[in-house]
């Protein structure tokens, strides 16, 4: 065996003691030949001795050699599947009752015991059961009121058990009152402003309570339809004075990021989308992280495509900086104003921080 594999076997043994799951060495897997199983690195089972370990790059060169997955760090994803599997069949059983379900059913369904069942259900969805619920039933609510229904009957038709209950705490379910939703936005102004930056057209709308809408890098036609399609019944006012200060924060922001933009914001979501765009508004500038390292800062590791979906969703860009969020693999994905305009934020404020930019761009894949 020659000095360099010497070296790196060593590095790959380390890596074991310490069970790290992300070795600088690189992914690799390790067997134990007095046990007949491969493991990941970061395997919760106590370390073998390293005269009976074997080391691996891959699963098929694992199981070529003749071991078979460690039941305990699932180095192959199968108890995984397994768990998402049950945790996506008590989710359709939330989404298709008229109630609430009750933990304990929702457990007995999936058969698993309770306590094991909502650590499985948090990892995977980043919400319990009841905030699920609570948040289909908010769907609900939306899409009936969003077709022009009574509020009492679109607040019973998603399981409401009466309209006070809403009422009690309207941004919980809808980010609004019933009304308001019902009528698209009809009843409020929206105020808006109007400039060119560093990175094409700027808009920026606001209610009276903040910012609600903040888009560039498209023809202005473009920003102001996106906004008339998430408010299609607002009064549409132009404001470029009252939003002067703002618009010069977030203009000098897109030509130079220096700090972070401390805005007045209108966030209108669901509980979990406002928790990922709170969390996207805790990485400092000039940092980046991946959908899973988001998902796992939130407490919910296993919620990584909810994350991504939270963050395609946010209606206020830079702001909320979900630019700073890239795929695992460093691509820089999709953004909703464009995959160059992403790297450019990223460059600057890379650079405003005193560390190296990121890589070019990529070829975009799905919007993230």
């Amino acid at each position: 065996m020659d000095t360099l594999t010497l070296s790196l076997d060593e590095a790959r043994w380390q890596a074991v003691v310490a069970r790290d799951a992300a070795p600088a060495c690189g992914p690799f897997l390790y067997a134990v030949t007095t046990q007949g199983v491969f493991c990941l690195p970061g395997c919760p089972s106590r370390a073998p001795l390293r005269r009976n370990t074997r080391f691996f790059a891959d699963i098929p060169a694992a199981e070529a050699g003749g071991f078979r997955a460690c039941k305990r760090c699932d180095p192959k994803g199968d108890r995984a599947a397994l768990h998402r599997a049950a945790i996506e069949a008590a989710m359709r059983m939330i989404e298709e009752a008229e109630d609430i379900p009750s933990l304990a059913a929702l457990a007995a369904r999936a058969g698993y015991a309770r306590h094991h069942f909502l650590r499985l259900f948090k990892e995977i969805t980043g919400l319990t059961p009841r905030s699920y619920a609570e948040n289909a039933r908010g769907r609900r609510l939306s899409a009936a009121l969003a077709k022009g229904e009574r509020v009492a009957d679109a607040v019973a038709g998603a399981g409401f058990g009466s309209e006070s209950r809403v009422y009690e705490n309207p941004a919980r379910h809808l980010g609004m009152t019933p009304g308001a939703a019902r009528r698209g936005g009809a009843g409020e102004v929206i105020r808006i402003a109007r400039a060119d930056s560093a990175m094409g057209p700027l808009l920026v709308g606001a209610t009276a309570a903040g910012i609600c809408f903040l888009g560039f890098g498209e023809e202005m036609d473009a920003l102001e339809g996106d906004l008339r399609h998430r408010f299609p019944a607002a009064a549409i006012e132009e404001a470029p004075e009252a939003l002067a200060d703002a618009m010069r924060q977030i203009v000098a922001f897109i030509a130079e990021p220096q700090a972070a933009l401390r805005l007045p914001l209108d966030l209108r979501g669901t509980a979990f989308q406002r928790r990922v765009w709170e969390a996207l508004q805790a990485i400092p500038l000039g940092e980046t992280t991946t959908y899973s390292g988001l998902a796992a800062r939130m407490g919910t590791p296993a919620a990584t495509r909810a994350v991504a979906r939270a963050c395609a969703q946010n209606p206020v860009s830079l702001a909320v900086p979900c630019h700073r969020v890239v795929a695992a693999d460093g691509n820089l994905t999709g953004y909703r104003w464009g995959v160059p305009n992403k790297a450019r934020l990223l460059a600057s404020e890379a650079a405003a921080h005193g560390s190296l930019p990121p890589a070019p761009p990529v070829p975009a894949r799905k919007a993230s």
